[in-house]
């Protein structure tokens, strides 16, 4: 196990805007497997109750962030059937506490949660800060949203990769999705490595898109609240995420605050409605590409088959995910319970690097 180089024996550059963590050997006796050499850690074995009842839980939660920050995302495949709700929510902002974030940031709350179509969890209540997952639901939630594809139109699956609260001034940092139930077959959710893809671009390529921002407005949550004559959710998580300000510019390429790794952040997704600054055209082929560069490049994606009671958690920071839109082959609907949380601002900082450049590993 970790026969691929980690950031914990490497010195923090000292020029860096935020110096990297180093992450220490609290949650070294963990059993897991790397799910590949780029992306994703699973633990079959591990409880988060029984990380969260140690006498030293703080310092398992801060080396448990900092690994989910260098590797992705993480897996725990043994059924977390004793972990509450409220200690979902609390390991979610807690990790987000741990690794830096603005002291005054928390939980996501969902712009839709007033809406009547917003389903409750299996216990028939409701959270503000917890996002109930289920593929049927979700099309009466976003009902309002244009441009929908219908049953007798081919999937394109390149719509489902995103990155958690991309749309809001201060995105996810920290997002923890743990699935009540699953069908016979399919529902699978993919990682794809924003690390790996800004390395996967030429020199050349990667100066061009550090100039880049992006747009990612999302106009389907005013829609739905004139639709359903409700409020908007407001704040959400941070004091920047207000009221209907669901078009902020982000960089193309960011930094990660906990590694200092560059990664491809809001070049393609569900919520980048445009490359700033470049003809249509332009903006089309550039997205068009980072998606391509996603599709051709299958060894910088992590799978997350479900099982009952597993969970995932993951870094929006330098993660797109996609969900498998498959469930309806078998007859199955899929639900889960998700927790997300804030972090500050994107940023480029010239001074980060690349992974593969901070790790010493070959460029491809």
């Amino acid at each position: 196990m970790g026969s691929v180089p980690d950031s914990s024996a490497l010195p923090a550059p000292s020029q860096l805007r935020v110096a990297p963590l180093k992450r220490g050997s609290s949650i070294d006796h963990l059993e897991y497997v790397d799910v590949s050499p780029i992306i994703g850690r699973e633990y079959p074995t591990a409880s988060l109750k029984e990380i969260l009842d140690a006498p030293n839980a703080d310092e398992q939660l801060r080396d448990l962030a900092i690994t989910i920050c260098e590797r992705g995302v993480v897996f725990f495949r043994r059924a977390q059937d004793d972990l509450s709700i409220d200690e979902q929510k609390y390991i979610t902002d807690r990790l987000g506490q741990l690794t830096g974030r603005p002291k005054e940031n928390g939980l996501h709350v969902h712009p839709l949660y007033n809406d009547p179509n917003n389903l409750p969890m299996a216990n028939g209540k409701t959270d503000a800060n917890i996002y109930v997952i289920n593929s049927e639901a979700q099309k009466k939630l976003y009902a309002t949203m244009k441009n929908r594809p219908t049953n007798t139109e081919p999937r394109d699956l390149g719509r489902e990769w995103h990155s958690d609260s991309l749309f809001e001034t201060c995105p996810s940092d920290f997002s923890f999705l743990r699935m009540e139930s699953t069908p016979p077959a399919g529902g699978d959710t993919l990682w794809a490595s924003g690390y790996e893809i800004y390395d996967r671009l030429s020199p050349p390529f990667r100066a061009f898109f550090e100039t880049l921002t992006a747009t990612c407005a999302q106009p389907v949550f005013k829609s739905a609240c004139d639709a359903g004559d409700y409020p908007v959710m407001s704040p959400r998580g941070a004091p920047q995420n207000v009221d209907f300000e669901f078009q902020p510019v982000h960089p193309v390429v960011r930094t990660h605050p906990v590694t200092g790794w560059k990664s491809l952040f809001a070049g393609v997704g569900l919520h980048v409605s445009r490359i700033n600054g470049v003809s249509s055209y332009e903006d089309q082929m550039l997205r068009e590409y980072c998606l391509r560069l996603i599709t051709r490049n299958h060894d910088c994606i992590a799978r997350m088959h479900w099982t009952r009671g597993a969970c995932a958690i993951w870094s929006n920071e330098c993660t797109l995910h996609a969900a498998t839109p498959d469930t309806h082959l078998v007859d199955g609907v899929r639900t889960g319970v998700r927790a997300s949380g804030i972090g500050g601002v994107p940023y480029l900082d010239p001074a980060s690097t690349g992974r593969r450049e901070a790790l010493g590993l070959p460029q491809y």
